[in-house]
């Protein structure tokens, strides 16, 4: 079975996605400074290609130092398809930037699929130039 369904001894097949992600949309708003270090809100809109295939928004929060250097956190909402199944969900990521490049783990919000992606839990990541776009990963599977 490769489609994410159960075999059955109830054990879940585990599949990857891979997707380029490209950014559409960039909006950040400064709230906050420390001893230098800035609090950001920012907020993007995203293009999924690929296994991945669909559009995201996000809100990620950061911690801005003077080098440029970035420590986020963020929750987006992905809408599209995931191996050809349609639906929604939520991933929530932590990640850095240094030298503008992004690197950032992510999981699958628990109870957050809709549509033929109820039920999805997984976990992947993104790396690649800040702002600029990014090569995606999700290891997936359906409880």
């Amino acid at each position: 079975m490769t489609d994410g369904a159960q075999l059955s001894s109830g054990v879940s097949v585990r599949r990857c996605a891979t997707a380029s992600v490209t950014v559409n949309h960039r909006e950040s708003d400064r709230y906050d400074e420390l001893g230098g270090i800035a609090l950001v809100e920012l907020r993007l809109r995203e293009t999924f290609a690929g296994e991945m295939d669909g559009e995201s928004d996000v809100r990620a929060l950061q911690v801005v130092r003077s080098d440029r250097s970035v420590n986020q956190v963020s929750l987006q909402t992905f809408r599209g398809s995931l191996h050809g199944r349609r639906g929604s969900f939520l991933l929530q990521g932590s990640g850095t930037v240094n030298d503008g490049k992004i690197s950032a783990r992510w999981t699958v919000v628990p109870a957050s699929g809709e549509g033929e992606l109820s039920c999805l839990r997984g976990e992947g990541g993104f790396e690649g130039e800040f702002g600029r776009g990014s090569a995606a990963t999700l290891e997936y599977w359906f409880d």
